[in-house]
C-alpha cells in the first residue's frame, strides 16, 4: 500500500531510547548502524538532516548496570553526562563507517527562547547542513530538568524534536518509536486497535485515545507525539509517526509507503 511521496528536503529525525537501547539495558549496536546507514542514505541523496536523539541517561544506565531509572534528579543528571559521551563514541564510530561527518549540539530550552541565543543556535544549525554535517541533538540533561521526572517538567525529546524542526524550518519529522504508529486505542492490550494511516488535525478524540508513559528507560508517551505532531500541523509541515525497530524503515517512509502514520493537512 502507498500514499503520497514525502517530498522533504529537510528533514528531523527523532529516535527514541527504545530503539536504541535493549530491554535489558545493553546498546542496540545494530539499530544504531542501520540508523547511521539511513540517515548516510540521505544525505547522499541530497537531504539535509538533523537528529535528535534520546538514550544518554539509558545508556548510562547500561554501563552502570541499573535495572531501574532512579527517581533523583542528580542520579538522572549523573547518568546523563556518563551516557552522553558513551552515545556520541557509537554515533561517531558508525557513521564513519559510512564516511558522514556529525556533530552534537545540546540545547535547554531557555537557550532557544532568548532571541539572541536562539539565533545562535539556527546559524550553527543551517552551517553544519550547509557543510553536509549532521548535527546530533539532545537536550543537555546535566544541566536542565525539564525533560526529567521533575515538578518543572515542560516537554521531553519528542517535543525537542518539533521545536527543532520549526527553528530549521524543517519540512519534515520522522518519529522513531517503539510503536508501529498511532492507533485508536492500546494495541498492546487491544488486539483490535486500528492504525490511523493518516491524520489532518489533532482533536480531542484523538488525544483521549493517547496516553500512559513510554520504556522504562525512556520519558516519552503518545501524548508528547501528538503534541509534536500538533506543532508540525500548525506550521503546515508533515510529521511520521513509525516504528524504529528497523531504522531503515525510513527509505520506505520517504518512497511513500504506508507504513506508521503521516500527520499532514489534506494535500490541496
Amino acid at each position: 500500500m502507498t500514499r503520497q511521496k514525502l517530498d522533504a528536503q529537510r528533514i528531523v529525525v527523532k529516535v527514541g531510547t527504545s530503539t536504541l537501547i535493549h530491554s535489558n539495558g545493553k546498546v542496540n549496536l545494530q539499530a544504531i548502524d542501520q540508523l547511521c546507514y539511513t540517515l548516510t542514505g540521505l544525505v547522499n541523496e541530497g537531504k539535509q538532516v538533523v537528529l535528535v536523539s534520546s538514550g544518554a541517561i539509558g545508556v548510562g544506565m547500561g554501563q552502570l548496570g541499573l535495572h531501574a531509572r532512579p527517581e533523583a534528579i542528580p542520579a538522572q543528571q549523573a547518568l546523563a553526562a556518563i551516557g552522553q559521551s558513551g552515545l556520541m563514541a557509537v554515533y561517531q564510530q558508525r557513521f564513519a563507517l559510512y564516511g558522514q561527518r556529525i556533530s552534537q549540539i545540546l540545547l535547554t530550552h531557555d537557550v532557544l527562547e532568548y532571541p539572541t541565543s536562539r539565533k545562535n543556535a539556527l546559524n550553527t544549525f543551517e552551517r553544519l547542513l550547509e557543510w553536509g554535517v549532521i548535527p546530533i541533538v539532545n537536550e543537555n540533561d546535566t544541566v536542565a530538568v525539564d525533560e526529567m521526572d521533575h515538578y518543572t517538567k515542560f516537554g521531553d525529546n519528542d517535543q525537542l524534536s518539533a521545536i527543532v524542526a520549526s527553528i530549521v524550518d524543517a519540512d519534515l519529522l520522522i518519529m522513531l518509536s517503539d510503536i508501529d504508529g498511532f492507533f485508536d486505542k492500546n494495541p498492546r492490550k487491544y488486539p483490535d486497535a486500528k492504525l490511523f494511516e493518516r491524520i489532518t488535525q489533532i482533536d480531542e478524540e484523538i488525544l483521549e485515545a493517547a496516553g500512559g508513559k513510554g520504556s522504562k528507560f525512556g520519558t516519552g508517551g503518545m501524548t508528547t507525539k501528538l503534541k509534536a505532531a500538533q506543532k508540525m500541523l500548525e506550521n503546515d509541515k508533515m510529521m511520521v509517526l513509525a516504528n524504529g525497530a528497523d531504522p531503515a524503515i525510513i527509505f520506505d517512509l520517504m518512497k511513500g509507503e504506508a507504513r506508521g502514520t503521516l500527520f499532514a493537512k489534506e494535500e490541496k
